[in-house]
C-alpha cells in the first residue's frame, strides 16, 4: 500500500513556488512590450510591471555571485530566448496567445490552465525517463519522480473522497483516449462486447463508434460494439431502450459518459442495467470531472467499477488522463497502461496534474465550478430569448447543444462565421442528425471563459454575439443559394448537379461578398474589444 512520502510537503512547496524561469520571463516581457496596449486588460499591465520590478531585484541579488564561480559553469546548451533562436516559431506562439487572449473560447472541452500548472509543464521533469510504477522503475534516479507520482495519486483519490483501501488510480495515461483504451485492454479480451453512447447522440469516439462502412474508432476494430442513443424527440438518454439493447447484446462493459450531453446521468439506473447483464460499469467523466470535484455534478463513484477522465477540461489541469478503479481491477489496469500500451510516463504532466488537483480542492474552485454551471444556464437563456433552439431545452452542466437547423443552417457554416469573428466553437451532432460529418448543431461551453472571469451578465453579451453571427450565416446562406440558382439558370453543369448549398460555396460568400465581410468585421471588432477586457489566467 502506498503511503505519503516524507518529501511530499517539500515537493508541494517547491511546486507552489515555481515561477517563470528567467528565460521564460524575459520572453513574456518581450512579447508584452511588442503587443499593443489595447489588447491587454489593465491588470495585465500591472502584472508585467510588477514582474519586471521583481525580476530586477532578483537579478541584482544574483550579481553577488563571484565571477570566478560563474566562469566555472559550462555554457547552457538551451537558447536563452525563443524569439532569438527560433523567431519563426516564436511568432506563431505569440499569434496563438493573441488569438486566445482577444477571442471568446467557447469550445466545451477547453480551458485555461493556471500559471502554476504551466510552470510545472515547462520544468526539468520533462527530462526524466521513469518507465514502470512507483517503487518499481526500469531506470535509476527516480527517487523524486516516485514522490511526485505518489503525491499526485494521493491528491486524486482525496479530491473525490475515495478510500485507498477500496480504490486505486493510475495517473500515467497521456490523455483520455489512451486511458479508455487501457481500460479495455485490461478488462476485455479481443471481440468482447461493449456498449456506449452513440457519437451522433453525444458519445465519444473511443466508446466504440463505427458506421455501416467503416470502423472509425480502434475500439470498434478490436471489440464488438453496440451503441445506445438519446431520444430523437427529447434529446435525453432513453434508459428503457438502453436496457432493452443491453439485454439483447449482453455487453461485458457498459460505458456511461459523453462529450456532448448537457444533462445529468442516472448512474443508479446504469448500475442496475449493468448488473442485470453481468457487465462492468465504466464512467468516462472527462467533461465533468471538474464539476464533480466542485460538487455541482453527480459523482459516479458510488456506482461505477471504473472511472476515467481527462484533466484539462472542467478540471482545468494539463492535457493528461486518469483511471480510477476498484482495487480488484487496478493490477490489470496498471499493466495495461505500462507496458502494454505506453512507455515512459510524462512526468511533467503528472506533476502539473498534482498542482491542478490541489487547486481543485480549494473553496475557490468549488465556487468556480458553480459559476460554470450558472453561466451555461445564463448563456442558454440568452440564446433562447433571441429565438434559438437548444437540444434538451437547456443544460445542467457546462455545455449547450445549439440547434441551428431551424435557421436552415448546418453547424459547420455557423462555426465558420463565428471563427472569422473571433468566437471559437465547434460543429456537433444533435438529436435527429443522420451524419456526424455534416451536423446540425454547434456545441458551446462556459468553462474557459468562466476561468477568465465572465459572469452571467457577460454571457448574455456572448449570447448576443452568437446570435448575430448566426444571422450573418443566414444571410450568407441566402446569397449562396441565389448564386447557385443563377448558375443553374445559366446551365452551369456543376451547379445543376447540386441539390443544396455546399460548405465551399458558403465559404466563398464569406470571402467575397462585401456586405458579409463588413458585418463579420464589425462583429469581430466588438468581440475582441469585449474579450480583451478580461484577464488571461496562466500568464507568467
Amino acid at each position: 500500500m502506498r503511503t505519503h512520502l516524507s518529501a511530499a510537503a517539500a515537493l508541494t512547496a517547491a511546486c507552489a513556488s515555481l515561477a517563470c524561469p528567467s528565460d521564460a520571463f524575459s520572453s513574456a516581457v518581450v512579447a508584452a512590450r511588442q503587443t499593443p496596449q489595447a489588447q491587454y486588460p489593465a491588470s495585465r499591465h500591472k502584472m508585467v510591471a510588477s514582474a519586471e520590478s521583481s525580476h530586477a531585484e532578483t537579478s541584482s541579488s544574483s550579481s553577488a555571485i563571484s565571477s570566478d564561480a560563474a566562469a566555472a559553469r559550462p555554457p547552457s546548451s538551451t537558447p536563452s530566448f525563443l524569439h532569438e533562436f527560433d523567431p519563426e516559431l516564436s511568432v506563431m506562439i505569440d499569434a496563438e496567445d493573441g488569438r486566445q487572449r482577444n477571442g471568446l473560447e467557447l469550445i466545451a472541452s477547453e480551458n485555461f490552465a493556471s500559471a502554476a500548472v504551466r510552470s510545472v509543464l515547462g520544468s526539468c521533469l520533462t527530462n526524466k525517463y521513469s518507465e514502470g510504477q512507483v517503487g518499481r522503475r526500469y531506470y535509476g534516479g527516480n527517487e523524486y519522480i516516485d514522490q511526485i507520482e505518489s503525491l499526485c495519486m494521493d491528491r486524486a483519490l482525496g479530491l473525490y473522497g475515495l478510500s485507498p483501501d477500496e480504490w486505486g488510480v493510475n495517473v500515467q495515461p497521456y490523455s483520455g483516449s489512451p486511458a479508455n483504451f487501457a481500460v479495455y485492454t485490461a478488462l476485455l479480451s479481443p471481440h468482447d462486447r461493449i456498449m456506449g453512447l452513440d457519437l451522433p447522440s453525444g458519445g465519444h469516439l473511443t466508446h466504440g463508434f463505427q458506421t455501416a462502412k467503416r470502423k472509425v474508432s480502434a475500439t470498434s476494430v478490436y471489440f464488438e460494439s453496440m451503441p445506445y442513443v438519446v431520444s430523437s424527440e427529447t434529446g435525453l438518454i432513453d434508459y428503457d431502450d438502453l436496457e432493452r439493447r443491453a439485454r439483447m447484446f449482453l455487453p461485458k462493459l457498459l460505458i456511461a459518459g459523453a462529450s456532448a450531453y448537457p444533462r445529468e446521468w442516472d448512474y443508479a439506473r446504469m448500475r442496475q442495467i449493468a448488473d442485470s447483464v453481468g457487465a462492468i460499469l465504466m464512467v468516462d467523466m472527462a467533461h465533468i470531472s471538474g464539476l464533480v470535484a466542485g460538487g455541482v455534478a453527480d459523482s459516479p463513484f458510488a456506482y461505477a467499477d471504473v472511472v476515467t477522465s481527462t484533466t484539462h477540461k472542467t478540471l482545468r489541469g494539463p492535457r493528461s488522463g486518469m483511471i480510477f478503479a476498484k482495487r480488484e481491477y487496478m493490477e490489470a489496469i496498471d499493466s495495461a497502461v505500462f507496458p502494454s500500451l505506453q512507455g515512459g510516463p510524462h512526468n511533467h504532466q503528472i506533476a502539473a496534474l498534482a498542482v491542478a488537483l490541489k487547486e481543485a480542492a480549494t473553496p475557490e474552485f468549488k465556487a468556480y465550478a458553480q459559476t460554470v454551471v450558472d453561466n451555461a444556464q445564463a448563456l442558454g437563456r440568452g440564446l433562447t430569448d433571441r429565438g434559438n433552439v437548444l437540444a434538451t431545452g437547456g443544460t445542467e452542466n457546462h455545455l449547450l447543444l445549439w440547434d441551428v437547423r431551424p435557421w436552415g443552417l448546418t453547424g459547420s457554416k455557423v462555426e465558420k462565421v463565428l471563427d472569422l469573428a473571433s468566437v471559437t466553437t465547434n460543429k456537433n451532432s444533435i438529436p435527429g442528425d443522420t451524419s456526424a460529418i455534416n451536423p446540425g448543431g454547434v456545441r458551446v461551453g462556459t468553462a474557459a471563459l468562466t476561468t477568465r472571469g465572465l459572469n452571467e451578465q457577460d454571457f448574455d453579451v456572448v449570447a448576443d454575439f452568437l446570435h448575430r453571427g448566426c444571422q450573418i450565416a443566414v444571410q450568407a446562406q441566402s446569397i449562396a443559394m441565389q448564386n447557385l440558382e443563377a448558375k443553374k439558370a445559366q446551365g452551369d453543369e456543376d451547379a445543376l448537379k447540386k441539390k443544396k448549398v455546399l460548405l465551399k460555396d458558403f465559404v466563398a460568400v464569406l470571402q467575397n461578398d462585401s456586405e458579409i465581410l463588413a458585418k463579420i468585421e464589425k462583429l469581430r471588432t466588438e468581440v475582441e474589444a469585449f474579450a480583451s477586457g478580461f484577464d488571461m489566467p496562466g500568464s507568467c
